[in-house]
């Protein structure tokens, strides 16, 4: 047989299939989480085109009594060549903001709080997660000279990416967890449950 004639179509067509399938996962983790969350606003965010041959990208905005609270993006890689430190052909990159009070952003425990926000939000959402790192920023800004009037801010932002587990419900459940993340960043109350403040770090045992 001549290289031409080898399927090289339908094994493309066959990648397709699986990233298109893995997009689907994607909306489903959203729908999911906005059937039942009120405070979070989703919506389409560009997906950066160099990180692997195929993505997908969802923002969302956190909101406490009308009033925005936070932030986030999402990421869905698939490169099925697999490049070196990824267990599998996904890898998902995510990022959240919020405010947080200025005893909490001064405090050294809270990138370790808020990092087990993450783990135990996979933990829970999506368990066959593999190869997780990121960071925790904790961000007190100060205005000076014809700033000097400007508020205090404080902020906390987490970055991180893993790989999935090869299952669509472990990318929906991908979904479910950074979004659970955020809500927990923001102080925002758990499905069913009345507003929360911000959890502060030593808390992590609370709900």
């Amino acid at each position: 047989m001549r290289l031409a004639d080898t399927p090289a179509p339908a094994r493309a067509a066959g990648q397709a299939d699986v990233f298109a399938a893995a997009t689907a996962a994607v909306a489903a983790g959203r729908d999911a989480v906005a059937a039942v969350r009120g405070d979070l606003e989703f919506e389409d965010w560009p997906a950066p085109k160099r990180l692997a041959p195929h993505a997908v990208a969802l923002a969302v905005t956190a909101y406490r009594d009308g009033t925005e609270v936070g932030t986030g993006k999402l990421v869905l890689l698939h490169d099925p060549a697999c490049p070196d430190g990824w267990t599998g052909t996904f890898r998902v990159v995510a990022q959240v903001q919020a405010d947080v009070e200025e005893e909490m952003a001064a405090d050294p425990l809270l990138g370790e709080v808020g990092w087990s926000w993450l783990t135990d939000a996979l933990d829970q959402h999506a368990p066959g997660y593999n190869a997780l790192s990121g960071t925790v920023t904790r961000a007190i800004t100060e205005g000076y000279g014809a700033k000097a009037d400007d508020p205090l801010m404080t902020a906390f932002d987490l970055r991180a990416s893993w790989c999935p587990g090869e299952d669509n419900t472990e990318i929906g459940g991908a979904v479910a967890a950074w979004c659970e993340l955020l809500a927990s960043a923001c102080g925002l109350p758990a499905t069913g449950t009345s507003a929360l403040e911000p959890r502060r770090p030593g808390e992590r045992g609370q709900p």
